[in-house]
Parts: C-alpha cells; structure tokens; sequence
C-alpha cells in the first residue's frame, strides 16, 4: 500500500461520492482510477461497456442486470 497525495478539492469530491455510492473513500478513489486506467486501454469502450466486460470477467450473473 502507498500513499497518494491529492488535492483538497479532489479529496472532497472522492468523500462526496464515496457517500452515495456507499463505498469508503479509499475504495470509491481506488474505483476511479480503476476506471480511468480502463476507460486509457479501452477508449472506444463506453463507461456502460466496461463495466460490463468487467462484471462478465468475474462471472456476476445477476438476473436481468446484464443483458449479453
């Protein structure tokens, strides 16, 4: 583990969010730059798209919650 050092602004956007997505702020920072790097290696992939290839990666088989 590492420390990353962020702006205050950006910290409190990541405290923000990380409150309606009910994720800490170190999972809801980890999250987005999960989905920065993604969206980097994947540009003509939609948000939707990746999530989706993510979920079909880890075998989430919710019913009706991805439509293949």
């Amino acid at each position: 583990m590492g420390i990353v050092k962020i702006s205050d602004e950006l910290h409190d956007e990541i405290r923000k969010s990380s409150s309606v997505m009910s994720r800490s702020i170190n999972s809801q920072a980890e999250f987005w730059i999960k989905m920065g790097m993604l969206s980097e290696l994947n540009p003509t992939l939609t948000f939707h798209e990746i999530i989706k290839k993510q979920l079909l990666k880890e075998v989430v088989t919710i019913s009706g919650a991805i439509n293949e």
